[in-house]
């Protein structure tokens, strides 16, 4: 199974079996869930942290490097989603609504290709 064929709803129930089956419950406090995001957020920044925009870019051509980040990013989707379950929040709503509040405050006329509406280039 694959990004295309999987639902949001059926990873929190994977995340909810997982937690539940060994009874982490107890521990997946909102606080708890967050920090632990944090940390594994700062566990995946230190395979990017000493290389080039461009160098970042190429960490998937390495299986070893790829894998890393991967498990780094599963990590955190895993804690995100334990999240949602804990607090009852549904990622789709959460996402389509906090994308449409970006959309208001970064129109693609004035943004487009760059971070600001002033700035004529794009960060590198």
């Amino acid at each position: 199974m694959n990004d295309s064929d999987t639902s949001i709803g059926a990873l929190r129930d994977l995340v909810r079996r997982f937690v539940d089956e060994r009874d982490w419950n107890q521990f997946h406090a909102p606080k708890n869930l967050s920090m632990a995001l944090a940390i594994e957020a700062a566990e995946l920044m230190e395979h990017f942290q000493w290389i080039s925009p461009e160098a970042s870019r190429q960490v998937g051509a390495d299986p070893q490097q790829a894998l890393a980040v991967r498990e780094e990013l599963a990590d955190i989707v895993c804690y995100a989603l334990a999240i949602a379950n804990e607090l009852e929040i549904d990622v789709t709503t959460a996402v389509r609504q906090k994308v449409g509040k970006n959309e208001q405050k970064s129109p693609v006329d004035q943004f487009r290709g760059r971070y600001g509406p002033e700035d004529p280039t794009p960060v590198q």
